[in-house]
């Protein structure tokens, strides 16, 4: 907790520092808690996990005032929550809060967004984590009814927690008046005709663009149908990605390529909590 036992609350963003949507979020969640913002100088939008590797980055401090304090971080939205974890908060986090998102991060878009990659950096650091998305892109558009949604589930995360390895995908339509929260799931899908043909002085160059198509089977809940019906879109998200219903058809079916198992036993294991040194790329 932060001084005064009020909650510390970690925001951060992929659009920048300056964006109108996490300055928002700012003024949304500054009631719960002691606030702290470490977010990117510039837009980063589908960093997805991205880090910088190889380049130093680097923190400036843009506004301090009571119970809220603002960096600016030359590094991506992975970047900021683990300088922010590991360098610049007072005490780990009681909640972390990315976006809000220009734009939504439903179905297969959470894959590349850098918006929901902080969050799940926030997850793998054991802090409840939301990423939180506005499906529009209009400029300078209204974040208050936004605002009103996150806010209602932030306070319920401080106050209930989230399992140990799961984070929160929430999608909210830019809409008058937003129905509530639902919970749902990933819309299966991809993306198609994703790029647009130009030339410019003389050489052929490509805009990514593109639409998203879904493919079956179709579920009531899934969380693009959600949107469309007036709800916000509330997906957990986990951390492990492992497919366990298959792990065990894999050993069966696949057997010839791993015929040799010398030195997966018990002696190899590591145990819980054990550091075990692994080389950065």
């Amino acid at each position: 907790m932060a001084k005064e036992n009020r909650p510390l609350l970690m925001l951060t963003n992929d659009d920048g520092v300056q964006a109108l949507g996490l300055n928002s979020l700012i003024d949304a969640v500054r009631p719960l808690g002691e606030v702290i913002v470490v977010a990117p100088d510039r837009p980063r939008s589908g960093m997805s996990g991205a880090i910088t590797v190889g380049n130093p980055i680097r923190a400036a401090l843009v506004k301090k005032e009571v119970g809220l304090t603002v960096y600016s971080c030359t590094g991506t939205p992975v970047d900021c929550v683990k300088l922010a974890i590991n360098e610049v908060l007072p005490a780990k986090p009681d909640l972390l809060v990315s976006g809000i998102n220009h734009g939504g991060n439903q179905a297969l878009s959470l894959h590349y967004s850098g918006t929901i990659g902080a969050a799940f950096e926030g997850c793998v650091f054991d802090v409840p984590s939301i990423g939180v998305s506005c499906c529009d892109y209009e400029p300078g558009m209204d974040f208050s009814e936004a605002c009103r949604i996150v806010r209602a589930l932030a306070d319920q995360v401080l106050i209930k927690g989230l399992p140990h390895g799961v984070y929160l995908n929430l999608n909210i339509p830019n809409i008058t008046q937003v129905k509530g929260i639902a919970v749902g799931r990933q819309t299966a899908g991809k993306w198609t005709r994703e790029f647009i043909r130009e030339e410019k002085d003389g050489e052929v160059q490509f805009r990514l663009t593109g639409y998203y198509q879904a493919s079956g089977p179709t579920y009531p809940d899934n969380d693009v149908a959600l949107i469309n019906a007036g709800y916000a879109a509330l997906v957990p998200c986990k951390v492990d990605v492992t497919d366990y219903a298959f792990m065990e058809e894999l050993k069966m079916n696949y057997e010839i390529f791993f015929s040799s198992r010398r030195g997966i036993g018990r002696s190899s294991r590591i145990k819980p909590d054990e550091v075990v040194n692994v080389e950065r790329p």
